[in-house]
């Protein structure tokens, strides 16, 4: 791919109910996969944080030594979807020795590379009413960024300079609601290859474009 833990201060927890040795994660990560397992299949109103606690192999009283509870893991979770391909789009927008059509499909690609390459849809869990609280600031600021990312790139082709700005806008919409709708497509044909998946995509998006 062109472009391709997290950290905290929080005490160390108290022993858990299953050590989960073979796994290799961290407390933290073990309960944000348990997370994304269960808000996936269970639905997030429907699991609590004993049956996560339990998933990651911990006490309920131990998860709160990680995590201050489900809007958290539900944040991080959203976050992880984003801030690689935001990491992606920054740098593609520093590449001045590609043209922007390259650069847009390099990150129309990746994009979709990441959205569809975990085992869970977490995509899926954007629509969930709770996402438009406070709470989820942070998600939707990183989002936000990277939305803007999409949208100089399409300013910066050749179709895209003589845009006006409400064609620029709507063009960055369809793109970004492309990209963002496609694990959604992907999971009605989970064989179909991810990366035959992104290259198709990132070519319907140059179109859309007009690039």
């Amino acid at each position: 791919m062109g472009c391709m833990g997290t950290s905290g201060g929080r005490r160390v927890g108290r022993p858990r109910v299953v050590q989960r040795v073979e796994s290799g994660l961290d407390p933290r990560d073990e309960l944000l996969a348990a997370a994304a397992e269960l808000f996936t299949t269970r639905g997030y109103a429907a699991t609590t944080t004993r049956a996560v606690a339990e998933r990651a192999g911990m006490r309920q009283a131990s998860m709160y030594h990680y995590v201050s509870g489900k809007e958290e893991l539900l944040a991080r979770l959203l976050e992880s979807t984003v801030t690689p391909s935001l990491t992606c789009a920054r740098a593609l927008l520093a590449d001045d020795a590609r043209s922007a059509e390259d650069r847009l499909w390099e990150l129309c690609r990746t994009d979709v590379e990441l959205l569809c390459a975990g085992p869970h849809n977490l995509g899926g869990l954007y629509l969930l009413p709770e996402v438009r609280t406070e709470r989820f600031a942070g998600f939707h600021a990183v989002r936000a960024e990277l939305k803007d990312g999409y949208r100089q790139l399409i300013a910066a082709t050749t179709a895209g300079a003589a845009l006006a700005k409400g064609e620029l806008d709507l063009r960055t919409d369809l793109v970004f609601g492309l990209i963002e709708g496609v694990i959604l497509v992907h999971r009605s044909d989970p064989e179909r290859s991810v990366g035959e998946f992104a290259r198709a995509t990132a070519d319907a998006a140059l179109r859309i474009a007009g690039a």
